[in-house]
């Protein structure tokens, strides 16, 4: 795990100063504190910086092939590399290290850029190939590893972060106010582009060639809802996923340094312990996280009866309200994106800790997505299937939702009077946000006049929208699935779990995530994944005996976190004291009778906390990086 930086002038007739990208990986430091490495050619300057996870002696970066025509930065594992370095080796290529950097240089000296499709793993690489004067850059499949370039007046300048593009005088700090939309939007920011004009995301499954002054994208890879008929039969298939968890999970375990669990008490990363367990001789470490306060019930409950039945050696801490505050200024760093993820702190706490037993995690991440996990799947489809009973049926069912949002004053059923009227793309933006949630509701009173102005209708839900309409005439469910896999997974969750743990110079490894589970599941029937009230049925029917039966049946609940007391209560004054400072007033986006009663209502109530926060760390943002940039550090 690494992080990887570079400048690639566009022609013969410029040239890359190298103290560039030296500046740019030390503000990459964090990723890979072990090690640093550069590459210098005329046009092309490749910087590293190295965590050490697989051959610690030998695997230092950039790396060439045998001529020193083809240079690599890489930041990844690749799980399928001893298999490839085999097959490369039996046709003549002559390999000097153990890792699979190596690897990737002769994939594409053997296959061009059709070596990315035999990858197996989460990876960002840069290959500069001296001899076409063309750079390379490769993203995984899935967006677990981060990628960023912006095209200058000159050159084309790459990065694993935000900041490190920003080490550049010539990359302009300018806000994009239609991301600023699209932001309040999904309360992340899906798709490609980033707040800072001209910045851009890598999308997940491509790949970009930058040669002759010219950029160009392509897409490798997409996942495909078959719903073939080759899993029929639900215990073939439950016994098929096993099988495929436990080979993956082995892979995901390739380490010449101590790898530890992550471990939440639910289904995902209790089952993720289960086969690290079996295939392990040594105790293996746990991790979890609680939170100060008697009245909160947290994960550590279901974490620790996990670690008792499988005897980890398990770790937890508690954090407060203080912690909270005094890392929200470094969130923001880190991060270097306002995404609405209070849980990343709890995250970051709990990565710190784990760094002192272990250099790289495991977790759960990405089981939701891929079978069917979360609430809203079942709710959409219970809603979906009310539609089709015809119009009486729908009457009933907006009389129903209607008269709980009045009884309960809970808005989330109001909201499910107005579907009843609505196809599923005009209201499902991802499973955060919608157009009934607060922000989307209150848009045209919420901004300035001015700021209004600036944004276009219609295209803050453009991205989304686009993803729809490529997967028309599919079951409800893949709909769904596709659309989160393409925009909250990689722009949000995996943000957070890459960004969060690398500032602890953690790896954290996915399984759940691997390319072959995913087409599994997306080739299997939607009643496999969502089955009447049950969600994720065959992940659950494959672990049935494996985990405790409290867990398999325990209710979802997400990572919880006191956020809307602590708002309420211990950080209320900071929060307000950040909202209603001048400066942020003076930004201009929002009305400020508006924000000002917004403000005041939540206090009161502490309703709109996930709106609170999309705004306190939109402000901190705006001073981390645009006021004062890059000011705050590591610690």
């Amino acid at each position: 795990m690494c992080g990887i930086c570079g400048k690639i002038a566009t022609d013969k007739e410029h040239s890359v100063r190298p103290a560039i990208v030296r500046r740019m990986m030390d503000a990459l430091y964090h990723r890979g504190p072990d090690d640093e490495g550069i590459y210098v050619d005329a046009r092309a300057v490749l910087g590293h910086r190295r965590l050490s996870i697989i051959d610690l002696n030998t695997g230092h970066q950039p790396i060439s092939n045998e001529d020193g025509t083809i240079w690599i930065v890489y930041n990844g594992e690749i799980y399928n590399f001893r298999e490839l370095k085999e097959q490369l080796a039996q046709g003549g290529h002559v390999f000097s290290t153990n890792t699979d950097t190596e690897v990737i240089v002769h994939l594409y000296e053997q296959y061009g850029e059709e070596c990315v499709s035999r990858l197996r793993g989460m990876f960002a690489f840069a290959i500069w190939d001296q001899r076409k004067q063309r750079l390379f850059l490769a993203r995984d499949r899935v967006g677990i590893k981060p990628l960023y370039y912006v095209v200058t007046g000159d050159s084309l300048i790459f990065a694993s972060e935000i900041k490190a593009l920003l080490v550049d005088p010539s990359v302009k700090r300018e806000v994009d106010s239609e991301v600023i939309d699209i932001f309040l939007t999904h309360l992340y920011i899906p798709g490609s582009d980033t707040l800072i004009r001209g910045i851009k995301r890598v999308p997940p499954g491509h790949y970009l060639i930058f040669e002759n002054g010219k950029v160009k994208l392509n897409q490798y890879w997409d996942l495909q809802f078959a719903n073939n008929s080759r899993n029929g039969n639900a215990k073939l298939a439950a016994e098929e996923l096993t099988d495929l968890l436990r080979k993956t999970i082995e892979d995901h375990m390739i380490s010449d340094v101590p790898v530890g669990i992550l471990l939440s008490g639910g289904v995902d990363s209790t089952g993720v312990l289960s086969f690290v367990v079996e295939q392990n001789d040594r105790e293996v470490k746990t991790f979890t996280i609680g939170f100060d306060g008697e009245q909160f019930e947290d994960e550590r409950v279901y974490a620790r009866i996990a670690a008792q039945r499988f005897r980890s050696e398990h770790h937890e801490m508690t954090i407060t309200p203080r912690d909270f505050l005094e890392f929200l200024p470094n969130y923001v760093w880190h991060m270097e994106e306002p995404v609405c993820e209070p849980p990343a702190v709890a995250l970051y706490y709990v990565s710190k800790m784990a760094r002192e037993h272990v250099k790289v995690l495991l977790s759960g991440e990405g089981g939701d997505e891929a079978f069917g996990g979360y609430q809203n799947y079942r709710n959409m489809l219970w809603l979906e299937r009310l539609k089709q009973m015809g119009q009486t049926w729908q009457g009933v069912g907006k009389r129903i939702f209607s008269e709980c949002a009045r009884v309960s004053r809970l808005r989330r059923f109001e909201k499910y009077s107005f579907m009843m009227n609505a196809p599923l793309e005009d209201y499902y933006y991802s499973r955060t946000a919608g157009p009934f949630s607060f922000f989307n509701r209150s848009k045209p009173e919420m901004y300035s006049k001015e700021f209004g102005e600036k944004v276009r209708n219609g295209c803050s839900t453009r991205y989304v929208h686009a993803l729809f309409a490529h997967m028309a005439g599919k079951p409800l469910l893949d709909k769904m699935l596709y659309v989160d896999t393409k925009t909250w997974l990689p722009d949000d969750l995996l943000i957070k779990a890459d960004k969060i743990t690398m500032a602890n110079s953690l790896e954290l490894r996915v399984p759940l995530l691997d390319h072959r589970l995913l087409e599994f599941a997306a080739g299997l029937p939607a009643s496999y994944k969502v089955r009447n009230f049950t969600t994720k049925y065959i992940l659950k029917r494959a672990l049935d005996g494996r985990i405790p039966e409290e867990i398999v049946n325990r209710r979802k609940t997400g990572f919880p976190i006191p956020v809307e007391s602590w708002f309420k209560n211990e950080l209320k004054d900071f929060v307000r004291g950040i909202l209603t400072d001048r400066r942020t007033l003076e930004r201009g986006y929002f009305d400020k009778s508006f924000l000002q009663a917004l403000i005041d209502d939540s206090s009161r109530s502490g309703d709109h906390v996930p709106e609170m926060f999309c705004l306190l760390t939109l402000e901190l943002w705006h001073r981390c990086f645009i006021d004062a940039p890059a000011t705050y550090n590591d610690n």
